[in-house]
């Protein structure tokens, strides 16, 4: 992935993540319990994290220019669609199952973050 679409991806899901907090604060505030409520406000914050670290990905591939860079990227994405989606789809629907895929979600997360610093120790001073 390139960091112009690193840089888009970001952009997006940023959009995305505002939006949700928007929806549960004001839509959803009345409709779930405290408890499902909770569980979504958890997803918009690792959402809104990881799509900035999208653009801080973004960022380094155009300075470092490591293909590591562009990789982690995706495992970042990957992570936000497991971690905050899987939440995102519990607080909704109650399906508690879900709650299984997320830790897979917060996997992906811990391998982009390490891929990052891979990718900057390995870059030239």
């Amino acid at each position: 992935m390139t960091d112009r679409q690193l840089t888009i991806l970001a952009a997006l899901n940023l959009m995305v993540a505002v939006g949700a907090g928007a929806f549960g604060a004001h839509g959803l505030k009345r409709m779930l319990t405290p408890e499902l409520l909770a569980v979504w406000q958890t997803g918009v914050m690792y959402h809104l994290i990881h799509a900035l670290g999208l653009f801080i990905i973004a960022l380094l591939g155009a300075r470092l220019g490591s293909p590591l860079l562009s990789a982690a990227g995706v495992v970042m994405f990957v992570g936000i669609v497991l971690f905050s989606g899987s939440l995102y789809v519990l607080s909704l629907t109650g399906t508690h199952w879900l709650g299984a895929v997320t830790p897979f979600g917060g996997t992906a997360f811990l391998a982009a973050w390490a891929m990052v610093a891979l990718a900057a120790y390995r870059a030239q001073p």
